[in-house]
């Protein structure tokens, strides 16, 4: 049987899994009603730490999924993010557009990586 960790389990989810080497991050959002580039910048640094909690780092994700309130707002987002990958290191992406939890969010990142 395999372990599972949960890292800040709360009552309703985690903010990560970590299962046979691998680590599924819940959804990560930014500071409700700030801008895109601050949600962005929010997130990833949220990503940066819960992966280094779980034995990982940005170089080890391999999948990521990004859900716009707008896609008006792609490049902006865009931006932040291609200054943040490791290049050499880029995940399987996947951005749509969604409403999501409220309208103050503008952007939410999933991402999947394996341990180091």
């Amino acid at each position: 049987m395999a372990d599972i960790k949960r890292i800040e389990c709360g009552p309703r989810m985690s903010q990560a899994v970590i299962c046979n080497g691998m680590i599924w991050l819940a959804g990560q959002v930014g500071e409700a009603g700030t801008s895109v580039t601050e949600q962005t910048r929010t997130i990833l640094a949220g990503i940066d730490r819960l992966l280094a909690e779980a034995g990982s780092d940005k170089t080890r994700i391999v999948s990521a999924q990004i859900w716009m309130a707008d896609m008006a707002d792609f490049a902006e987002m865009n931006a932040v993010w291609d200054a943040w990958v490791p290049q050499g290191h880029c995940p399987a992406r996947a951005t749509g557009e969604a409403k999501l939890a409220t309208p103050d969010y503008k952007v939410e990142i999933i991402v999947t990586a394996v341990q180091a």
